[in-house]
């Protein structure tokens, strides 16, 4: 059987789709560290506040309680509106993994979803979870980070902010944050842009990331081709039995991991499609 592991790119280090995260994908700040800045003096967890909005009103809890929350309840601690003249893009983005709306606040936000609903593996997705209140050697200081993505094994907070834009007071924001979910054992990440090439495939995966009807088998007959060997995806889509109908079909199985492709390369009809390694 064929698989993706015997090949490697002209570019250098491939990121196959079937298994590729949000590291591969985006372009994350490096939080610096802020341990003179920050108040992370004995007792720090049990200071830092966290403000939690909930169907009963708001919660408050400090931070080394942090991951005792019952999301279930949880409301984001923002509201998601929209005026005219407003610069940034509010809306709803469907997630296929949870099957329902989630807020976002910007263009940029909007990616980060899209690219959580590709990596996988998450069981919720919390917009605008809790609002942070820490203290630095200076003042107390508020910051609501933008999603936080819970997995069966652990949590990523994720801040959202285009590495231009970051100033030093969002430096230090991003640090507390980091320091807050260290405390509740989650991992945190600040997605400052994106991977050009294996973002313009995401997007173009993403067009068929919902469940399809299959009445002409056209699935395991190119899961079939496909374990044969690997195959150009122009080549793949021609050796099926309906070639002009075959097209969106890989589209999805390379969107649901059951195919792969290597991202770090334009995606064309000259990508080559393999099936993903079971071991």
């Amino acid at each position: 059987m064929a698989t993706a592991s015997a090949q490697s790119t002209p570019t250098g280090r491939p990121v196959w789709s079937h298994n590729s995260s949000l590291d591969d994908l985006a372009i994350l700040f490096a939080v610096p560290e802020a341990a003179e800045v920050l108040d992370i003096e004995a007792g720090w967890a049990r200071r830092w506040l966290a403000t939690w909005r909930s169907t009963q009103g708001e919660v408050v809890s400090p931070v080394r309680d942090l991951a005792d929350f019952g999301w279930p309840a949880s409301r984001p601690a923002r509201t998601f509106a929209w005026r005219a003249g407003r610069r940034h893009r509010p809306g709803l983005a469907y997630l296929s993994g949870t099957g329902r709306l989630h807020g976002f606040e910007s263009l940029a936000e909007r990616r980060v979803l899209l690219a959580l609903d590709f990596v996988g593996g998450m069981t919720e997705v919390l917009s605008q979870p809790f609002t942070l209140r820490f203290t630095t050697c200076r003042r107390p200081v508020r910051h609501t980070p933008d999603f936080l993505a819970l997995t069966r094994r652990t949590a990523l907070l994720i801040d959202v902010r285009p590495a231009d834009l970051i100033k030093p007071d969002d430096a230090v924001k991003f640090a507390a944050a980091q320091q807050a979910a260290g405390a509740a054992g989650w991992q945190y990440a600040v997605v400052a842009g994106w991977r050009p090439r294996p973002w313009a495939a995401l997007e173009a995966l993403s067009a068929r990331r919902r469940a399809m009807t299959d009445p002409l088998g056209l699935l395991p007959e190119l899961l079939d081709l496909a374990a044969g060997k690997p195959r150009r995806l122009g080549e793949l889509v021609a050796a099926t039995s309906w070639p002009a109908l075959a097209r969106p079909y890989v589209l999805h199985l390379l969107w649901s991991r059951r195919l792969t492709v290597d991202l770090a390369l334009p995606l064309g009809d000259e990508s080559w499609i393999y099936l993903p390694r079971t071991d």
